[in-house]
């Protein structure tokens, strides 16, 4: 963004296939990592007791575990580590994690030819746009061609354009049904 490196926090649940979390952030620390993850909570009406991060190895997602659990919090992080399965966690683990991995070159697939943005709120709309895309719209083959949100409203609809205009609309209608409670 303006010529300088941002983050894209993804988190995504390895079952659903949805993603759940995707702030940009000019930073790659501790307080990214906790509203990245808050993002996640919030969407969860009780927090599964099993509930379970699988991040790479930097430290700022076991401090963000710690604020969370300071606050009454709990879940665990598992970390893989490096790019070689050298310790039990990243052997049990990997295969989550280059789930993570696959969504992260589908991104930068389709990232690459926007050459950056001016603005951060052009990236963020840009990222807001893929995850539309990815969750509501795109057919995944690991769900035998279906998607991983599916809207009655929108899979009806013969067209990709027809397509993602119902789903602005029903974004639109739902930012208004928001302000107006």
């Amino acid at each position: 963004m303006n010529g300088k490196w941002h983050y894209l926090f993804f988190f995504f649940d390895a079952v659903k296939k949805i993603i759940l979390s995707y702030p940009v952030s000019p930073n790659r620390d501790t307080a990214s990592a906790i509203r990245a993850i808050d993002k996640v909570l919030v969407k969860m009406k009780e927090i599964p007791e099993n509930l379970t991060f699988v991040v790479d190895g930097n430290p700022i997602y076991l401090l963000a575990q710690h604020f969370f659990a300071q606050h009454g919090i709990r879940f665990d992080v598992k970390q893989v580590i490096g790019l070689t399965n050298e310790d039990p966690v990243s052997a049990e683990y990997r295969p989550l994690k280059q789930i993570i991995e696959r969504l992260n070159r589908t991104f930068k697939g389709n990232y690459r030819s926007t050459h950056g943005f001016g603005s951060e709120q052009g990236s963020v709309s840009y990222v807001t746009l893929f995850v539309a895309y990815f969750n509501f719209l795109r057919p995944h083959a690991s769900l035998e061609g279906k998607v991983p949100v599916v809207n009655p409203e929108i899979s009806g609809l013969p067209t990709m354009p027809a397509r993602w205009t119902k789903l602005i609309g029903l974004a639109q209608q739902w930012i208004f049904e928001q302000r107006s409670a």
